[in-house]
């Protein structure tokens, strides 16, 4: 039996923060993750508010996927006392594999990320720190279907090579991903608003976090709009997509998005410093440039009651985040 079973599916003391596991921190409607009210950088007569979700135990809202993607291999028998040292192999810009590794470690289970060489360094040391072994590819940003030497073909390689080693989870493909948005993002939302919520704004990557969260609220208010931000083309936001770049995707459903806006990418650096400096949120990128779309949109129509997905921290972007801010500086050898 992996290890923690017992301790997932014990109830924790909510109410004092107690927990056996850090299992037991990750989230659901009775633990979600924080929603903050935004204040200086809203326009009037707007209400933004901010889902936390670096404020998961693993620091990204991947943990949601990957732990509903691995539950979803132990009950199938592909994961656990059957397959045994069966691991896990995927391929990942660096947070759903953060996730996995994390998981992984916990439960007992070997794993192997393939990532694209253009992902930051801060999330290649940081999946090996967790227990990956890291493969680093010739890829896009975000890894595209193609060429068996890119980071889906050799972690599918992997999987098909060597299946009594690994099996891919395949986050682009799998509906356990669309399926936790469904189980926990989308009614948290809905409970912390009081089901008052008009927007959600979100990016899109896999698309499993917008696809699973517009079922639930879709079906609980069908006018509950879901905008997606996406970055310009060419961009250099690690986890996001253009729209052109979707063809990865399986989870994509266009009839359950509102709107596609589409943000120059820069913003996506300015914006998270913006918020950071003027909000006390120190968002990731991607959280920028949601933000960016959150806000044009509340300046264009207004937003009753707006949930902006804050993806992650600014922490594993420092490297890309001096890239764009050349005011941050660069360390010397010192450290200074």
């Amino acid at each position: 039996m992996p290890t923690n079973q017992s301790h997932a599916d014990r109830p924790a003391d909510l109410s004092a923060r107690v927990f056996d596991s850090v299992l037991q921190m990750l989230p659901s409607e009775a633990n979600p993750t924080p929603l903050v009210k935004l204040h200086a950088l809203v326009p009037p007569g707007s209400t933004l508010y901010a889902k936390l979700e670096w404020m998961n135990p693993f620091g990204s809202v991947k943990d949601r996927a990957a732990w509903e993607m691995m539950r979803d291999l132990e009950q199938r028998e592909q994961l656990g006392p059957s397959k045994p040292g069966r691991g896990i192999v995927e391929p990942t810009s660096g947070n759903t594999g953060l996730s996995l590794a994390a998981l992984a470690s916990l439960r007992g289970y070997p794993m192997r990320a393939v990532v694209p060489s253009k992902v930051p360094d801060e999330k290649k040391a940081l999946l090996r720190l967790a227990g990956a072994e890291v493969d680093v590819t010739t890829d896009a940003l975000c890894p595209l279907p193609g060429s068996e030497d890119g980071a889906i073909g050799l972690a599918r390689t992997y999987a098909r090579a060597q299946g009594d080693k690994y099996v891919m989870p395949n986050q682009y493909e799998n509906q356990a991903n669309a399926k936790a948005h469904e189980r926990t993002t989308g009614p948290e939302i809905w409970r912390q608003t009081g089901g008052r919520v008009t927007h959600v704004f979100c990016a899109l990557g896999t698309v499993g976090t917008a696809t699973g969260l517009a079922r639930f609220l879709r079906a609980k208010n069908p006018g509950v709009k879901i905008i997606a931000v996406q970055p310009s083309p060419g961009h250099d936001v690690p986890g996001l997509r253009n729209v052109s770049e979707l063809s990865v995707s399986k989870l994509f459903d266009p009839s359950l998005i509102t709107e596609i806006l589409e943000i120059p990418h820069e913003l996506a650096y300015t914006q998270a410093a913006a918020l950071f400096r003027r909000e006390g949120l120190r968002a990731g990128p991607s959280s920028g440039l949601i933000f960016e779309g959150a806000r044009r949109i509340a300046e264009r129509d207004g937003v009753d009651m707006g949930v902006m997905i804050f993806c992650d921290d600014v922490f594993k972007y420092m490297s890309s985040m001096r890239k764009h801010l050349p005011e941050l500086g660069e360390f010397n050898q010192e450290g200074q």
